[in-house]
Formats: structure tokens, sequence, C-alpha cells
């Protein structure tokens, strides 16, 4: 079998070609050679030496220039109290606050539940108003520390911190006039003086 030659373009088909290839686009025209290199990173500009991230001793704080400020815990309900504005005579406030006074009724709710607490110490207060009295005692117990106080902290002394706010709220704000933290011969922190207005 012989071999067939290859095949070779005329001198016409070269002609008719070149011409075709005049008039032909590219369909994806290709990109220059400055498009292909990456845009320089304007945003992050190369560092010129090499960072180290050794990091030496030190401790917290240590360079700051002033001092933070200390921790503004809320005052006790004792400490809000002593400083309330005295709305009773100043001479009585402070026979009261020396345990000259001696309270013309008193009530005992140490022990009992707020749930408890709230309906008695209200009937015991407008009661004691009707009956045209101005300085009870409430005694309320200090509190004690639980031993096992759990997750969320709880204030000791749960109706020492509640009973002032139901002394302030009605129906008892409108015949309690002042209400103080007792002498210590009446009770001290565990109970409260409570002055009452004239009844009219």
């Amino acid at each position: 079998m012989s071999r067939r030659r290859p095949r070779t373009l005329s001198a016409e088909d070269r002609k008719l070609w070149s011409a075709v290839t005049r008039t032909v686009t590219a369909a994806r025209p290709q990109k220059q050679k400055e498009d292909l290199a990456p845009a320089p990173d304007r945003h992050h500009p190369k560092p010129k030496h090499k960072q180290s991230f050794e990091v030496s001793d030190f401790r917290i704080g240590e360079a700051a220039t002033s001092a933070l400020p200390g921790s503004q815990l809320a005052p006790s309900v004792s400490e809000r109290l002593a400083h309330a504005p005295v709305r009773m005579d100043h001479g009585t406030h402070k026979k009261m606050l020396r345990g000259k006074l001696k309270p013309e009724a008193r009530i005992d709710l140490h022990g009992m539940t707020l749930a408890q607490a709230h309906p008695v110490l209200t009937r015991f207060i407008l009661g004691a108003h009707e009956d045209g009295l101005r300085l009870v005692l409430v005694i309320t117990g200090k509190g004690k520390d639980r031993d096992d106080p759990g997750p969320i902290p709880i204030r000791r002394g749960v109706l020492k911190h509640q009973v002032p706010n139901w002394l302030h709220m009605p129906p008892l704000g409108r015949v309690v006039l002042d209400i103080r933290e007792a002498h210590i011969r009446h009770g001290g922190a565990g109970a409260y003086y409570v002055y009452l207005r004239r009844a009219r």
C-alpha cells in the first residue's frame, strides 16, 4: 500500500483563507498584559519589616495613666433611711433616734413570709392610725445568711428590705410620716420606728 501524501493548500485556497481571517473578530478578546497583572492592595501595604509575635512579661493595667473608678454599690436600706429627709418634728426625731421615745404599739413580723406579713402590717398600721397613735415599732428581724445562696444572690433579710417599701406605698403611705431604723434598746437594725401622721 502506498502512503497518501499530505494535502497542501493551493495558492487560491491560501488567498481565500486570508480574506476570511481578515473579516473575523474574536468572540473573547484577549486581555492586555496590564489587565492580567494583580492590582496592588492599597488598604494593606506590605510591612517594611518582619512582624514579631513574641510577647514579653507584663501586668494588666501597668501602663494605665489613671486609676479606674471603684465599684458603686447601691446603699443599704439602713443608709437610705438614715439619709432620707426628716419629715417629722426635728426635736422629736432626735429623741426617737436616741431611744428616748417609747413606742405606743409594736408588731413582730419576724418569721413570717412576705405573703403573710403584708396584710398583717397593713391592718396594724391603719388600725394604729385610727386609734390616734403616733410612734409604733415594726420588728422585722435582721435576716440571716443562707447556707447555700445558689447562683443568684439573695439579699439578707427579705422583710427588712420590703417593709419600708410597703410603708411608702398606698394605702400605708398616706398615714406614715417617717420611717427610721430603731435604737438598739428597741431592736436596732432588726426593727423600724414608724411615725404616723395625726389622725383627722
